[in-house]
């Protein structure tokens, strides 16, 4: 048909859906993807873009869907010819008793329960494996002129509906770049198909669009659904009114509806940088509807897929787990509210997770004031903000890749600041041993809890090591006499019967982070940080002096049973009692020098005189045939 001069024909391809009373277009704002730039880490978020002035959708209220349907596109008039090709693929796809093409709405037996009962992430049993050559394929089709041709390809190693699907959906996601700037320019037009395919760039609806057309061509039912998005810009709790800001399909596949998104399978958008990058996701390919509905909200709450639907109301109140959440192995989290309010100035979160995981927090940007103890299927987190009023803790896990990736953000509420519980700034992620320690060389630690509470401001910790491992501890704590030449002289590590024994002694009363690193002894590199324990002490009285300094010739299985201070006091006759293995002499030199004999027990003894030095020296002899003596341990005498 003809419309008004400057004005487009009609034909195949675009939803129009004729309520009785109550019309409602939506033109909207669309979201993509975008990257954490803060913490250069990977998440799912979205990018809005603007209405396209072309394309309306008629929002449905209530259950029933009644009224007239249409489907059409909006073509400039030299595209006429078109029109007849797209009557004639439409012969392919499922027509009514009258010989209309006319998709199935969605009914009782396309709906899935809810909540999420954990059996899947998808909405049809799937196995991937079986893809892997189809999924090569497909993403390696180039583009074509045409849609037909570009779909003839694609089809060429697809067999089924499932198949034909799938191919469209990789050549999409691997193929189409999100276009920032359509996004931004509110007069900008809809995407064609064959605008799409010479640019390779379009917005949310473009991606939808076109899924929908190719799906049409390939002969399968699909339909573009409006709605709501918890995308880029979103905030915790907000609601959601007016024009749709998203996009998506819906597929007929095996007798039922299933939900994609190509548009967030396909990449993310830095903000940062407006730069788009390709990183296929998973997660929207045909996902459950229970996990669909965590951060999509259709026109029509048929199109959810859900017994019982969700309102709009609970949308906007419900917690939004990111696809990354499910992408790792997480299966739930608590508490379920996106807001927590502090109880005694304190929130606590726990997930629950399919295997083992490494996670961290952040809690207005900064990694402080948490306590995150990691558990053999899951974590468990206690923060303290340190001011009333609402913070961001955002959640991030790291799953089998080496990036963490934001999985959850909660609103904190806190109207009370235990001043009591300040946490040095130095205590990092994760706190007390646990199944990664384990899997680092670290076993049976003789304190499993990550707390370790000293009265008189000392404390010991032992635990089996993996042969081959070298471990090293640091004390950190927020006010002095710590600083980072001293950080480890705090602490005097011993080696015995395969553990290692690390002896604390605090400088002053407070809390305090005892870290525990790990390396390889025959590999190059630095030492890798596995945990660390938060040592408490409230004696005021307490004031411990540093150990002595230890150097590099002080063996790994060396024991220092005396003196333990590595402050001495000045004119007085210090006992000395070392083992050291595989020593020919040893000698202990302060002004004068005085030689230490090897007991029955291994252990070598004897006595030092600190008068009239400032220092004191244990100094060994390894081989008897030699005069050259190393320093192994170094003293500080007390002035007079």
């Amino acid at each position: 048909m003809e419309l008004k001069k400057d004005i487009n024909t009609v034909s195949i391809d675009m939803l129009l859906i004729v309520h009785s009373e109550k019309r409602r277009a939506a033109q909207g704002t669309h979201s993509d993807q975008q990257a954490d730039p803060s913490a250069l880490l990977q998440r799912r978020g979205g990018f809005q873009g603007v209405g396209n002035g072309v394309r309306r959708w008629q929002k449905l209220e209530g259950n029933d869907l009644h009224g007239t349907q249409l489907t059409v596109e909006v073509h400039p008039r030299d595209a006429m010819p078109q029109l007849l090709k797209k009557f004639s693929l439409a012969k392919r796809l499922q027509g009514d008793k009258n010989g209309n093409t006319r998709p199935r709405q969605p009914g009782g037996k396309d709906a899935h329960a809810y909540p999420w009962d954990r059996s899947s992430l998808k909405s049809m049993s799937l196995d991937l494996q079986q893809f892997e050559k189809l999924d090569i394929y497909a993403s390696q089709v180039t583009a074509k002129s045409g849609l037909d041709e570009l779909v003839s390809d694609l089809l060429q190693e697809a067999h089924t509906d499932l198949e034909r699907v799938r191919a469209i959906w990789i050549w999409i996601c691997h193929h189409i770049e999100y276009d920032i700037v359509a996004a931004q320019e509110k007069d900008r037009q809809v995407f064609k198909p064959t605008e799409i395919l010479r640019t390779q760039k379009t917005n949310c609806d473009g991606y939808a669009g076109l899924f929908e057309r190719m799906c049409r061509i390939a002969g399968v039912q699909c339909m573009t659904v409006p709605g709501y998005s918890k995308g880029f810009g979103y905030r915790t709790g907000q609601s959601f009114s007016g024009e749709f800001d998203h996009a998506w399909n819906a597929v007929y596949l095996e007798g039922r509806w299933h939900l994609v998104d190509s548009t967030w399978g396909s990449g993310l958008v830095d903000t940062t940088t407006s730069k788009f990058t390709f990183l296929y996701n998973e997660f929207y390919f045909l996902t459950h509807p229970a996990l669909f509905i965590e951060d999509h909200f259709p026109d029509n709450k048929n199109w959810q897929l859900l017994k019982p639907p969700q309102s709009l109301r609970q949308f906007e109140n419900n917690m939004y787990h990111k696809s990354e959440f499910y992408n790792k192995g997480m299966l739930s989290a608590h508490p379920e509210t996106p807001m927590i309010r502090t109880v005694n100035g304190k929130a606590t979160v726990t997930i629950e997770s399919c295997a083992p995981t490494l996670f961290m927090f952040m809690l207005n940007g900064k990694q402080e004031h948490g306590l995150l103890s990691l558990r053999k299927n899951g974590m468990k987190l206690e923060v303290y903000p340190p001011t009333m009023g609402t913070h961001k803790l955002q959640i991030f896990a790291k799953g089998n890749s080496d990036i963490y990736s934001s999985v959850l953000e909660y609103t904190l509420k806190c109207n009370y600041v235990d001043m009591g519980v300040r946490l040095p700034a130095e205590l990092h992620q994760p706190v007390g041993p646990s199944w990664f320690s384990e899997q680092m060389g670290i076993m049976k630690p003789s304190h499993p809890d990550p707390i370790i509470h000293t009265s008189d401001g000392r404390c010991s910790i032992s635990f089996s090591v993996e042969e081959g491992i070298s471990v090293l501890a640091s004390l950190h704590g927020d006010d002095g006499p710590i600083n980072e030449e001293t950080q480890r002289r705090y602490i005097f590590q011993l080696h015995w019967e395969k553990r290692t024994e690390l002896k604390v002694q605090l400088p002053h009363a407070g809390k305090f982070a005892l870290k525990i690193f790990v390396k390889k002894r025959q590999e190059p590199g630095n030492y890798i940080f596995v945990f660390n324990y938060l040592l408490c002490c409230a004696n005021t009285k307490v004031n411990w002096p540093m150990f002595p300094e230890s150097f590099g010739n002080w063996g790994q299985d060396n024991e220092l049973l005396e003196p333990l201070s590595g402050v001495l006091p000045a004119n007085r006759h210090i006992p000395f009692k070392l083992k050291l293995h595989g020593i020919a002499k040893v000698l202990v030199k302060g002004q004068d020098t005085w030689p230490l004999t090897l007991n029955h027990e291994g252990y070598w003894e004897g006595s030092c005189s600190t008068a009239g030095c400032q220092e004191v020296y244990v100094m060994v002899l390894e081989n008897a045939n030699h005069s050259f003596y190393s320093y192994i341990l170094k003293y500080k005498v007390n002035a007079q």
